[in-house]
């Protein structure tokens, strides 16, 4: 209770999945099985590259960086999820879900740029070959991912910091699995929408700008894969692109449908998975994709696999 007389919301409830028992557990079940498939899969590539010296390059080095960023992706939302898929409660502190609603937002964010540079990352590989070794150095790639990580944390950081200051005086549950932006505002007293439209213009804003450039950099890689002479050679680039093309293909086509295209005709049942397809299945298919279409991962994630760890030549 404040000053006011007006009783303050301390928790949110996330009903996430309504449903019976049975149901609970079959979903607890699932999403745990799809939770450690995540961490393992991007733990091997993680591993593939730092022991396999052979992928000490920038594509593997930003590769690792990003299954990295995805094991994070996934933690921020699915440990909660499961709990919530065993309480009876499902409750969630006002505290926890904004820190929950701002790393679900800053990792989303900094995954958009992430695959920015490894389109530019490319792009430099097959469209300026004899130059890539010059450019993208050592440090350019430690810089780069650097960036991706602090521009993604600081993207969202002043708008979701104003709307936890908005008065939330009940109700408190949100139909939802997570804390996101749409369920918050309509949970508040005195919603200030210029604040809602900010964020929503920041969203779009970042998203349009990063699919216009990851697109833009894949013609330019097309037209010279295109223009290579052997066909081993264009079947290698458009292999490697081909991996990097789905996992954009996954992530942007299901962001681009929830914070672009108007959402007021969704369903709330639909509203949940597409967040759950981009939150959390599209990180578990990433290694599969990445290691399916590439030669070198595939033997390095085989070493993994086995045991055997490449020692590097002194």
């Amino acid at each position: 209770m404040n000053k006011s007389g007006i009783s303050t919301v301390t928790q949110f409830v996330l009903l996430g999945f309504p449903g019976p028992w049975k149901i609970q557990i079959i979903l607890f079940s699932m999403v745990l099985l799809v939770y450690i498939l995540t961490l393992t899969g991007n733990m091997a590539i993680i591993c593939a590259v730092r022991w396999d010296h052979r992928l000490h390059t920038p594509m593997y080095v930003l590769l690792a960086n990003f299954s990295f960023l995805e094991i994070w992706y996934v933690t921020c939302t699915v440990p909660n999820m499961l709990v919530n898929f065993l309480s009876k409660t499902k409750t969630i502190s006002f505290s926890g879900c904004f820190t929950q609603f701002y790393f679900f937002f800053s990792l989303g964010t900094t995954e958009c740029f992430f695959l920015c540079v490894m389109a530019y990352d490319r792009y430099l590989a097959i469209c300026r070959p004899l130059h890539y070794p010059s450019i993208m150095t050592g440090k350019l790639c430690v810089i780069l991912v650097c960036l991706c990580w602090l521009i993604g944390f600081l993207g969202h950081a002043i708008t979701i910091f104003f709307i936890s200051q908005l008065p939330f005086c009940g109700p408190n549950i949100i139909d939802h699995f997570l804390c996101d932006v749409d369920p918050l505002m309509a949970l508040s007293c005195a919603p200030t929408p210029i604040i809602e439209y900010v964020f929503h213009f920041v969203s779009s804003l970042i998203i349009i700008l990063t699919i216009l450039y990851i697109i833009g950099s894949y013609a330019l890689v097309l037209r010279a894969v295109l223009q290579v002479p052997s066909s081993a050679g264009r079947q290698k680039a458009f292999s490697t692109c081909g991996s990097h093309l789905a996992v954009v293909s996954l992530f942007y086509g299901t962001i681009m449908v929830m914070y672009v295209s108007p959402t007021s005709g969704n369903s709330v049942a639909m509203y949940k998975i597409i967040t759950l397809i981009y939150s959390v299945v599209t990180p578990v298919l990433n290694p599969l994709i990445y290691s399916l279409r590439n030669r070198e991962m595939k033997f390095a994630l085989r070493q993994v696999i086995c045991g055997i760890r490449i020692i590097q030549p002194s």
